[in-house]
């Protein structure tokens, strides 16, 4: 009998070190999908929209805390958000500086696809500079794209889309990207990088933007939000 109960002990610890380890496990995943930076460290802060985002409630976003919206706008040579004027308009009217983005495609080279982003974004002084989303690389490419390729049409990319909005892009780049090309040291442009809740440091020079937050749930919706902060 005494050692039924023995045995019946050993066992019962180690489910309750698991079911502690659960509940502080779920507490942690709550906490981080609350959570922001501070505003005493970063005053400015906003979201990242992408494509298929589109039960956006600006207003609400505003409500929260938001200063800025940045809008996916087009992608590679032809693709477009079919909700971006729609987005623009109703994050402008709920008060929030608006900036777009581009979904840069290395396997297409830079004419086509700053066609496509100037088609998209009307020239507007009042616009963020533009962000470039460098996250693909040229591996699946149909035709063999080298790294100095890459670099060259990217520098014309830029160069076109800088002429036409009037300011400097940021360069909103992926680890995957900066690991395979190493362009961050290289090109002069303010950086935006991706980490969640640790500060990012992939890109070997200090960043402007931060997603510091891929899947905030706020009180502004039901979806996950993508929440960015700026280097004061």
């Amino acid at each position: 009998m005494s050692r039924k109960r023995s045995l019946a002990a050993r066992l019962r610890w180690p489910a309750a070190l698991l079911l502690i380890a659960l509940i502080a496990g779920g507490f942690g995943w709550w906490q981080l999908i609350h959570w922001t930076p501070s505003r005493e460290s970063f005053p400015k802060q906003g979201v990242l929209v992408e494509v298929g985002d589109t039960a956006v409630d600006f207003r609400a976003l505003r409500a929260i805390g938001a200063d800025f919206a940045y809008i996916e706008a087009s992608e590679g040579g032809d693709a477009r958000n079919p909700d971006f004027v729609r987005m623009f308009a109703a994050a402008r009217a709920a008060g929030l500086q608006v900036g777009a983005v581009h979904d840069y495609d290395p396997c297409i080279t830079a004419d086509p696809q700053s066609g496509n982003f100037v088609t998209v974004v009307a020239r507007d002084p009042a616009l963020l500079p533009p962000a470039i989303a460098l996250e693909r690389t040229a591996e699946k490419c149909p035709r063999r794209v080298s790294e100095a390729m890459v670099e060259s049409e990217l520098m014309t990319f830029l160069n076109q889309v800088e002429g036409h909005v009037g300011k400097a892009a940021l360069l909103k780049v992926s680890p995957r990207f900066e690991s395979t090309y190493r362009l961050a040291a290289r090109l002069k442009r303010n950086l935006w990088l991706t980490r969640t809740y640790f500060h990012p440091d992939y890109a070997g020079r200090p960043w402007t933007l931060w997603t510091a937050n891929t899947m905030l749930r706020t009180e502004a919706g039901d979806g996950e939000v993508r929440w960015v902060v700026v280097q004061p």
